[in-house]
């Protein structure tokens, strides 16, 4: 088993205008160290590649993916499928979830696709095994004037939501062990002899407004395209296409608190818990109070990253105020364990954190895409459209660049312009995750016909970085004057990074060749948890440290 790659690359070749896919950009020392999957939209084959953009292992499918895909960590990829449904005809429509053993063989199937109800888009993997389904789920024009829909903006039939969490059972079964439907949790000021009615939607941001972003054209009216999971809150996270906002549910209910209004540990049942990006969803605020322009890929930062337990969203920025422009921005909601502030709109006022603000870099990606945090603090990004996938350090600088070179009718000649090689989303898996162990990731070939970049890239696979870490001491931690680091042994060119929780850097330290130790002083930095980096050009490892 090859799991550590350490990146001694010292000098790429300039750039030809002949080299427009596959592997693009690759700077020394400021990578994460890992591997990158994706699943081309129009192709019949998962790829992870390395960061040389070299193949470690390919998986072949039966269907096109519904759009995402995931390494689970025990190594068996999660793939969902198009299964070619009738009535749900919306880009990404899918209907099929299964999953497929390292060496390719599906050992779990599920069919969540018939002409009332079809998968969609994304799905979430639960601690427990169980996977959430973000679903279509089909109304006719009499049941939405029924619930107070204005009949002058309506469809022949409406598409809501539901989210099912489903048990795998055998190699073709499930049970539906919870669910959760947007229709049960509604509001609307337009019939007052119609359920729902509430004249005042803005002191109810609880509830879904039925006559919110309505056409006599468009049934996905809602149009969920990401589902994420906190287990530590137990709630379930969604971005809605359709109202620009991001969506926080309680999961702890039952299925039947789930469609009311009470119970659970927020005691709100499947109300909206915390809702933000679009304040107008609820009759709050202004155009100008309005952050999110049908966004993708809505996540919370896990625990042990900077920006812990924040949100990150990729913002697409289509039909942004000011023209368009795409940005990745992280959001700390204001939660107090189970709950959440119910200033409105609700609170942050400001992003933590935000790529591309003002468009520097002319970056846009009119739909798809999506972003992740990486334990150094990069983040990867990916350019759904172009089939783009870029790693950006704290500070917004691109130090790796790779473009999708699949497209449906095959492999793209390096030189052409890259047309149809759509990604949803990448996804970065590091090094060391659980799923890879006991796997051959040796690097093959590269996808492309020809890469000069790749040819000069080198990995170097050896346990060198595990030695580097083994000999590595952090003392004391928690601190309150000090924080003492022994290196044990000598590491050329090393910088040392402080960074708060919000990833902001606060301490620099450039140590000196030769040096096996140094003490940084944090005695006036206020009691919380930071993050303690160490990078050079051939180690980059994070530390959580705690101020007391």
């Amino acid at each position: 088993m090859k799991l550590i790659i350490l990146i001694v690359i010292l000098i790429f070749p300039s750039i030809s205008n002949s080299q427009t896919v596959g592997l693009i950009e690759k700077n020394n020392g400021s990578l994460d160290d890992g591997y990158v999957l994706f699943a081309p939209m129009n192709a019949n084959k998962t790829y992870l590649i390395d960061k040389c953009g070299k193949q470690v292992k390919t998986w072949n499918t039966t269907y096109t993916p519904a759009l995402s895909v995931y390494i689970l960590p025990d190594g068996t990829l999660l793939h969902t499928g198009k299964a070619n449904n009738s009535t749900f005809t919306a880009g990404g429509n899918g209907g099929k979830i299964e999953k497929i053993d390292w060496n390719g063989n599906v050992t779990w199937s599920y069919t969540v696709s018939d002409n009332l109800k079809c998968q969609h888009h994304d799905v979430k993997a639960l601690p427990n095994g169980n996977i959430l389904v973000i679903a279509w789920e089909l109304k006719t024009n009499a049941e939405a004037i029924a619930q107070g829909r204005n009949p002058s903006l309506v469809t022949p039939t409406l598409w809501s939501e539901q989210i099912l969490e489903i048990e795998p059972v055998g190699a073709i079964g499930g049970n539906i062990v919870w669910e959760w439907h947007a229709w049960d949790h509604l509001i609307q000021n337009f019939d007052a002899t119609k359920p729902n009615y509430n004249n005042n939607i803005s002191n109810n941001p609880q509830l879904i407004n039925l006559n919110y972003n309505t056409s006599t054209t468009d049934e996905d009216w809602i149009h969920l395209n990401s589902i994420d999971y906190n287990p530590t809150l137990d709630q379930i996270m969604v971005s809605s296409h359709g109202f620009s906002e991001l969506w926080i549910i309680d999961h702890s209910t039952t299925t039947s608190q789930a469609g009311g209004h009470t119970g659970g540990n927020s005691g709100k049942g499947g109300d909206i818990l915390y809702r933000w990006g679009n304040p107008q969803a609820y009759s709050n605020g202004t155009a100008t109070n309005r952050k999110f322009w049908l966004q993708h890929d809505a996540r919370w930062i896990e625990n042990d990253l900077p920006f812990a337990n924040h949100i990150m969203v990729y913002n697409n920025g289509n039909g942004r105020t000011g023209g368009n422009y795409t940005t990745v921005e992280i959001i700390n909601p204001p939660v107090d364990g189970y709950n959440y502030t119910a200033t409105l709109p609700y609170l942050p006022t400001t992003q933590s954190w935000i790529y591309n603000e003002g468009d520097p870099n002319n970056y846009y990606a009119q739909n798809i895409s999506g972003s992740q945090q990486l334990s150094n603090g990069n983040v990867l990004i990916t350019n759904g459209p172009s089939g783009t996938f870029t790693e950006v350090n704290n500070s917004g600088d691109k130090v790796w660049e790779y473009i999708n070179p699949v497209r449906p009718s095959g492999i793209l000649t390096q030189g052409s312009t890259p047309t149809q090689n759509l990604v949803f989303k990448a996804s970065f898996y590091p090094s060391n995750y659980s799923g890879f162990s006991g796997h051959d990731l040796t690097s093959g070939n590269i996808i492309e016909n020809t890469n000069t970049i790749s040819a000069s890239c080198n990995l170097t696979l050896s346990n060198s970085e595990n030695l580097i870490s083994e000999s590595i001491k952090i003392y004391p931690n928690p601190a309150s004057n000090y924080i003492n680091i022994d290196f044990g042994i000598t590491i050329e060119n090393l910088m040392v990074y402080l960074m708060n929780n919000l990833g902001q850097i606060v301490k620099t330290l450039e140590i000196n060749n030769g040096e096996t130790q140094t003490k940084l002083n944090i005695e006036e930095l206020n009691s919380g948890i930071y993050f303690l980096n160490l990078s050079s050009i051939n180690y980059n490892k994070t530390y959580k440290v705690i101020k007391d």
